[in-house]
């Protein structure tokens, strides 16, 4: 047994390492990085997060990410569960091909689609733009919530349907009262899921960018000077992106473990 606990310590700390090192990386200077190796910080500066907090290009890639993060999220959730219903209690002709169908749009690489939303965008004024990256976001990310709530929504016995119509509910009244509360954990799910593929995904949120919705992501990429790359800035962006998903994670964690037991996960 305690074997197993000390297997189970190293790791927790193996995979606590990386971020435990980007953290340490935020609090000195690109001097004392490229210095040479060092556990602890030498000097400690909090300068790197002072200009993350003061400079307009950096704190508006926060806010911008988590406006495109928050839309692609509601409007992926609320797509796919009345998709996610339909497939989980009706049979039409094409169901199976048209359920497979959605889920190959998962498996392309997002650098397929980003030409045609760039050329898409720009043609209809829709170009640099929260939306944009919302909406692209969800050719991916709406596949994945009806596969996930789907598999969650069958698992619910359709005699629920049955006795809330009996009893007078209409359709609106029941899936909002009744349904959806009854599968809160795959909505849950889902929607941690949808959070965090829109929040790491970089190529179509840099393509269908420029100034105005810029994430955070794409700032993260220009840290160069003339004396070279700002580390210490770049360590200090990189663990102020982690916290978002942690928090995220936070709230939803008793979902994502009944998620692991019940449905698609």
């Amino acid at each position: 047994m305690r074997k197993r606990n000390i297997v189970s310590i190293l790791y927790v700390l193996f995979l606590l390492l990386p971020i435990y090192w980007l953290v340490a990386m935020s609090f000195k200077t690109t001097n004392e990085i490229l210095a040479g190796f060092s556990l602890f910080p030498q000097t400690w500066t909090i300068q790197n997060y002072k200009t993350i907090f003061t400079d307009p290009t950096w704190y508006w890639g926060y806010i911008n990410s988590i406006i495109y993060v928050s839309m692609n999220t509601v409007i992926s959730i609320c797509v796919a569960l009345p998709a996610a219903y339909a497939f989980s209690r009706y049979k039409f002709l094409g169901d199976r091909t048209l359920f497979f169908w959605l889920l190959t749009n998962r498996m392309a690489p997002a650098a397929v689609f980003a030409l045609p939303f760039f050329q898409l965008y720009s043609s209809i004024g829709l170009f640099d733009t929260h939306l944009a990256v919302a909406l692209a976001h969800c050719l991916f990310n709406i596949p994945l919530a009806v596969w996930i709530l789907e598999g969650f929504m069958r698992g619910v016995p359709k005699e629920l349907d049955e006795t809330a119509y009996v009893d007078g509910y209409t359709f609106i009244r029941f899936f909002t009262t009744i349904f959806i509360p009854t599968i809160k954990s795959g909505v849950g799910v889902a929607a941690f899921f949808c959070f965090m593929f829109s929040w790491v995904e970089l190529l179509l949120a840099k393509t269908l960018t420029a100034v105005a919705a810029k994430p955070i992501a794409a700032t993260m990429t220009k840290t160069a000077s003339s004396a070279g790359y700002e580390l210490g800035l770049l360590a200090a962006a990189g663990t102020l992106t982690i916290v978002p998903g942690a928090i995220v994670i936070y709230f939803v964690r008793n979902y994502i473990a009944k998620g692991f037991a019940m449905g698609r996960v």
